[in-house]
């Protein structure tokens, strides 16, 4: 549900951030929506994946040593902090190995890991996100705390909103790996040049925002990941 307006955290309560807030404000009865939406499909998605997930649960044990989950903290709605669920991907101790994003041919990444992220099979534990409210299946894709911190004002309205599953940003970027592939500097390539790019897709889609668009969005990302 959307806040009032002053009861959001003090650094959305902008000039910027305000018409973003009104016109999500004006659709409200969609936004309730949308929540039963997500809670609802993704119980199903769960429930009818359940094979798969379990197929996923053992490869990805068979393949690396510790835990089949893995969990970190990103930024939702009004700047909330949550643990992203994802199955892992990388080897142990990877993010004590090098950067928080990871790009193609990363050696970091597992033999099993590289096949789930081609069909974003190790996303499927984020059902459970959506579930319980963190995330839903369209929004800004969550990022993690300091690349918040590097936000400029008008993306905060970014947050008024659960983040997502997938996102216009996601389709446009679904190649991001590749685009860092050669930086000297990830993460300064990132936030100064790959963020503010897609930043302008995921503003666009709440100027835009309706039921009818994300529905469209889930549909072009399946047929993104499997093009």
């Amino acid at each position: 549900m959307l806040k009032k307006w002053d009861n959001l955290p003090e650094y959305m309560r902008t000039d910027v951030v305000r018409p973003y807030y009104d016109k999500l404000k004006r659709k409200r009865l969609i936004l309730a929506l949308k929540r039963i939406f997500d809670f609802t499909a993704a119980i199903f998605l769960l429930m009818l994946l359940a094979p798969v997930i379990v197929g996923v649960s053992i490869a990805v044990a068979a393949d690396l040593k510790g835990t089949i989950i893995f969990r970190q903290e990103r930024v939702t709605q009004y700047g909330r902090k949550f643990k992203i669920l994802k199955f892992r991907t990388m080897i142990a101790n990877a993010e004590q190995l090098g950067s928080q994003i990871t790009v193609s041919e990363d050696a970091r990444i597992t033999r099993t890991g590289k096949v789930l992220r081609k069909y974003r099979l190790d996303e499927l534990p984020q059902l459970i996100n959506i579930i319980l409210g963190d995330m839903s299946f369209c929004g800004t894709r969550p990022e993690v705390p300091r690349f918040v911190y590097a936000y400029t004002p008008e993306m905060m309205a970014t947050l008024l909103i659960p983040a997502g599953l997938t996102s216009e940003a996601s389709i446009q970027y679904k190649d991001e790996d590749r685009l860092l592939r050669e930086a000297e500097d990830i993460d300064e390539i990132y936030i100064r040049k790959i963020l503010p790019e897609k930043m302008k897709y995921n503003l666009q889609s709440i100027k835009e925002f309706s039921f009818r668009r994300e529905i469209g969005i889930m549909v072009r990302t399946i047929m993104a990941v499997f093009r």
